[in-house]
C-alpha cells in the first residue's frame, strides 16, 4: 500500500477557495482504480499543546493507493490536470510525502 501526505499551503486567505475545489474533485479521485482513501485535513482547534500547527493557508491531503502504479494514474488523470489549473494561481507551495508501511 502507498500512503501519500500532500501539505498544501495557499496564498493568504485563499485555502478556502482551494478546498472548494479540492472537494469538488473528490468523487472523480475515489473513483479511480486503487483509490483506497482521499481526503483533506487541517488544524484540529482546540488541540493539546503538543500540537505542531500547519497554519490557516495550509491544508493536508491524506491518501491510500494500492500500489505505486495506481498513483501514477491518479497524477495522471485528466480531472488532477484541470484541478491544478483551476487552483496553481492560490498555491504557494506544495510538498507530496510518498509513503509505504513499516
Amino acid at each position: 500500500m502507498i500512503h501519500v501526505l500532500a501539505i498544501i499551503t495557499t496564498h493568504p486567505g485563499m485555502r478556502d477557495t482551494v478546498l472548494g475545489h479540492f472537494r469538488a474533485n473528490v468523487p472523480a479521485v475515489l473513483a479511480e482504480d486503487g483509490c483506497i482513501e482521499y481526503g483533506a485535513a487541517i488544524d484540529a482547534a482546540p488541540a493539546p499543546a503538543f500540537q505542531s500547527p500547519c497554519g490557516p493557508d495550509t491544508f493536508v491531503v491524506i491518501e491510500k493507493w494500492e500500489s505505486m502504479d495506481a498513483l501514477k494514474a491518479h497524477a495522471a488523470a485528466p480531472h488532477m490536470a484541470a484541478y491544478a489549473a483551476k487552483t496553481k494561481d492560490f498555491i504557494a507551495s506544495r510538498k507530496i510525502h510518498i509513503l509505504t508501511s513499516a
